[in-house]
């Protein structure tokens, strides 16, 4: 307590805010600051002279803080989007020119496998994975679509999807195998096929996504490694990953959906399962490694501890995770407008 004005007891920390205590008061004690006595002269038993000043404590509401952003950056994801329809489409021009290598059936049988060898081809099984291929990726598109931060997820998707299509393209053209299914449709040899032929092979395959069941995949050579594999594979991922962890049934339906669509790969004689064991391990190492640097942002620098910067798509990977500190929110949003949804204010001293 502070003594002022003929022993009155002024507290020190006084809320003065709309009152004329300080200016009046302070200017009178040092108008005659030994009047306050020193040792109980006063009235009121202050024992202490009054002091020049009156220490004022004045509460202020702590701003709130700033969430984490996460910028949209969809210049960034138009970007990936480009890569990866570049690197699908140089895996089919691929596959178009891998297609006339392939050992003739007549001559050259299947490769010795443990699992081809002891199932009998079952020639609807191809179809029944490529129709859960069809559910699995529409579930991820759904769910990126709703997801706050759909822009990120969008293009980690697109650059992973192309740097696994961009490996497949080299190790199928490097590597031709026999055909492993004996009743699968190839279109004829062109031994001499012009670029036009190729293209025009490329465009055809690209039109149908890939997929045997609409008719336009009828080139043969895509084995190593399985691009069915990678797709179901990479789905699975997607969903566990960026589905809230209480969705448990919605996960191991994925995986379930996932495992059933592998099977029926094999079941059809459709790869060797050295195809289907190469994409599963490229596929999880490849995602994996990608949202260790992303979740850590320690591990965006490239320094002599940490090798695994030295991946050769690392310099990409900084490019579209530089702005993105630690792992994405669960969190949700409709992605469209919704006209009888009130919108919510925002706070004072903080953005949404």
């Amino acid at each position: 307590m502070a003594c002022c004005d003929g022993g009155q007891e002024v507290p020190e920390a006084y809320d003065y805010n709309g009152h004329a205590y300080h200016q009046h008061h302070l200017s009178g004690s040092q108008s005659d600051g030994s009047g306050g006595g020193t040792g109980g002269g006063g009235g009121g038993g202050c024992a202490t002279p009054c002091s020049d000043a009156v220490m004022i404590k004045i509460d202020v509401p702590v701003p709130l803080r700033d969430e984490q952003r996460f910028p949209k950056e969809i210049g960034k994801t138009f970007v990936a989007l480009l890569l990866v329809g570049f690197n699908l489409f140089l895996a089919t021009v691929s596959l178009a020119v891998v297609h006339d290598k392939v050992p003739d059936r007549a001559t050259y049988g299947p490769l010795p496998d443990f699992v081809l060898d002891n199932i009998p081809a079952v020639d609807w099984a191809l179809d029944v994975s490529e129709i859960l291929i069809m559910i699995v990726v529409n579930s991820c598109v759904l769910l990126i679509t709703f997801h706050k931060h759909r822009f990120i997820v969008m293009r980690r998707v697109f650059l992973l999807m192309s740097l696994l299509y961009f490996m497949r393209s080299i190790t199928m053209y490097v590597t031709v195998m026999p055909m492993s299914n004996t009743t699968y449709y190839c279109s004829p040899k062109a031994p001499n096929a012009t670029a036009v032929i190729i293209l025009k092979r490329a465009f055809q395959l690209f039109s149908g996504f890939g997929l045997s069941i609409n008719g336009k995949h009828t080139y043969c050579g895509d084995y190593i490694y399985s691009g069915h594999t990678v797709t179901l594979v990479m789905g699975y991922l997607i969903i566990a990953e960026y589905s809230p962890k209480k969705f448990w049934i919605v996960h191991w339906l994925a995986w379930c959906a996932s495992l059933t669509g592998v099977t029926m790969v094999l079941l059809a004689h459709g790869h060797y399962t050295i195809d289907v064991l190469i994409a599963y391990y490229v596929t999880t190492r490849l995602f994996w490694t990608y949202h260790t640097l992303a979740n850590n942002s320690l591990l965006l620098k490239q320094n002599g501890h940490n090798y695994i910067g030295r991946e050769w798509w690392f310099f990409i990977f900084r490019y579209f995770e530089k702005n993105v500190r630690g792992p994405l929110p669960m969190q949700y949003d409709c992605p469209f407008p919704i006209p009888w949804t009130k919108k919510v204010p925002k706070l004072p001293c903080r953005e949404s």
